[in-house]
């Protein structure tokens, strides 16, 4: 132990006054330890904080339930207090600092009184990693503190890399009294740190999540010269025997932890890297190379099964490495498992909902919350890389960005280079979902997938983009996909889940020269004797509709992308407005 990091975590002793000060160790045992807290004395409205699930469907499986006010990421409620409103520009809620503190301060004072407050020494990235950062968090919430064991590098090792420096992020955590009215979750990124009071739901509560290894992160990308980005990381091992690790960046809810374990055709393997936050640096020889800062996943439950996503069915019924944690599932009674929609074709007769009342089917409501999650190690992922260790991470070929769209965006399309890919990840828009608490089926501009995750400016973000590109030799390549195109009923023609993988082959021939593509206002698109379409029975209908660039759809869009850009008064790089001025004229 230090004396900066001790005299840190007694300072939030002193504030929040908890009865007792536990330091974490995050070992497997100590997991155990705590889940049995959870079980039989800390409580969450009324309730005990887990439940123990089947042994024998759900090994070492837990079952949380939050309160019903506390679901999702609450955005309206995120603050990021640079000195500067301009700083955190329109992105972001802003509060000044010392406003902040004072509001903040009179919240958490006497906090924890009656609580333990656990104590939790971690690093994002591998400990032996020039790009890892070390962390301390504290929290009187046993949920938070067994989620960050299984999301984190939990341990003595960090608080040896912090040694005798006060060089670490510092996060500062309570569920205070659950009341949405004095819940907040702030940021302060010229001291690395983040305050967050009344809320236990993940993105609010788990700090090392989105609150640091985008926020803040961000934040030191844009000082020390690196990008922290919501995405996913994978290799995709060919025929050949070679590799070739892609990035991908999708909005909440919007398939990237299924994309991150896909199923691969006979002769491919996936290689699963990360399936939420990737931190991006420039290697020695120029190439850009990819670490994901975590250990677990964090990931949205309804929809999973052994149809849609059979390797995570594998990895959360695997117990070698740690519990696994369901919040905000349904439980079949007649198991005693967790359930939700999308588990099974038909629901069982005999459950609770996810607040845990008896559930009537006749209601028309979902038995399991839409955003109820799993909380697993990577470990216990099957196709796990042998690479996810690597202190340098691995070198990127390709970067996906996506959003759901039921028109105008094609299934895929390649940007022209580096600067054009920034100019498309810039628009991205992608319809809401119930990942973060606003209404949903909405179409917002996501940039990057980053929008509520940036910690500044996000027209400074989109320069940073811009600049780092030119620091690479032979950058990736960029495509932007779409899953989600539906016909006029409403409905999917596209099957994705695993057939996904048709564009990753063609991603794949692309990068290395083997597909010449068609040129188009958007890009480099897929001649259809080069995309494999066979044994899906698509009529020739569906396939133009899929590829198709409609100009009426793409007048609205550029007027969409106008409005957006507008909002940043000016600040937008000359380079990207001349990129959306082409586009107009090449839909003309």
């Amino acid at each position: 132990m230090t004396n900066f990091v001790e005299k840190w975590v007694q300072d939030q002793a002193e504030l929040t006054k908890p009865d007792k000060i536990y330091w974490m160790d995050g070992t497997e045992e100590e997991a155990r330890r705590l889940v049995d807290i959870g079980l039989t004395q800390e409580k969450i409205a009324g309730k005990p904080t887990f439940y123990k699930l089947n042994d024998k469907i759900f090994p070492n499986s837990y079952l949380h339930n939050s309160h019903p006010s506390d679901v999702a990421r609450t955005e309206h409620l995120t603050f990021v207090c640079h000195p500067t409103k301009e700083e955190a520009g329109l992105n972001n809620n802003w509060m000044e600092p010392t406003e902040a503190k004072t509001k903040l301060n009179k919240l958490f004072d006497g906090c924890m009184r009656g609580r333990i407050m656990y104590v939790i020494p971690y690093t994002m990235g591998h400990p032996n990693s020039p790009y890892s950062k070390s962390c301390i968090q504290v929290t009187d919430s046993v949920y938070v503190a067994v989620s960050m064991s299984i999301m984190t590098r939990v341990g003595k090792e960090a608080l040896d890399r912090i040694g005798d420096s006060d060089n670490f992020v510092k996060g500062l955590h309570s569920v205070g009294d659950l009341d949405p009215q004095r819940r907040f979750i702030m940021h302060f990124p010229q001291e690395g740190l983040v305050m967050s009071i009344g809320s236990g739901y993940g993105g609010n509560a788990l700090l090392g999540k989105k609150c640091f290894s985008l926020r803040i992160a961000s934040c030191l990308g844009q000082k020390e010269g690196w990008l922290a980005e919501h995405m996913i990381v994978i290799g995709i091992e060919d025929p050949s025997g070679e590799t070739t690790y892609f990035l991908g960046a999708f909005p909440s809810a919007c398939g990237k932890t299924n994309l991150a374990l896909i199923n691969a055709p006979t002769g491919y393997k996936v290689k699963t890297l990360g399936d939420d936050i990737a931190w991006l640096n420039i290697g020695k020889d120029g190439k850009l190379y990819a670490i994901n800062p975590e250990i677990g996943f964090f990931g949205v439950v309804p929809g999973t099964s052994n149809k849609t996503n059979p390797k995570m069915i594998e990895t959360i019924k695997n117990d070698k490495f740690f519990p696994t944690l369901f919040t905000n599932t349904a439980l079949d009674l007649d198991t005693n498992s967790p359930w939700w929609e999308g588990l099974s074709n038909e629901a069982p007769k005999n459950m609770l909902d996810w607040q845990g009342e008896k559930y009537d089917a006749s209601s028309g409501k979902p038995a399991a919350h839409p955003n109820s999650r799993f909380t697993v190690s990577i470990k216990n992922c099957p196709s796990i890389s042998e690479e996810f260790d690597n202190p340098k991470g691995v070198p990127i070929s390709g970067i996906i960005f996506g959003g759901r769209r039921k028109d105008t965006i094609p299934l895929i399309c390649e940007t022209f280079n580096w600067e054009h890919g920034v100019f498309a990840a810039s628009t991205l828009g992608s319809e809401t979902t119930a990942a973060a608490s606003h209404s949903t089926g909405n179409v917002r501009r996501d940039p990057m997938a980053m929008l509520p995750f940036c910690g500044y400016n996000m027209s400074s973000y989109f320069a940073h983009w811009l600049n780092f590109g030119k620091k690479l030799k032979n950058p990736p390549k960029i495509f932007m996909a779409n899953w989600f195109k539906k016909d006029e009923n409403g409905k999917f023609i596209w099957p994705g889940f695993g057939e996904n993988f048709r564009a990753i082959k063609w991603m794949i021939n692309r990068i290395k020269g083997k597909a010449d593509g068609v040129e188009t206002p958007l890009g480099i698109m897929p001649k259809m004797s080069e995309f494999d379409l066979s044994g899906l029975n698509l009529s020739e209908k569906v396939i133009k509709k899929l590829f198709e660039i409609n100009p009426e759809e793409w007048k609205k869009e550029l007027s969409e992308i106008e409005q957006f850009y507008g909002q940043y008064n000016s600040e937008i790089p000359v380079a990207l407005l001349n990129k959306l001025k082409e586009l107009k004229e090449k839909i003309k």
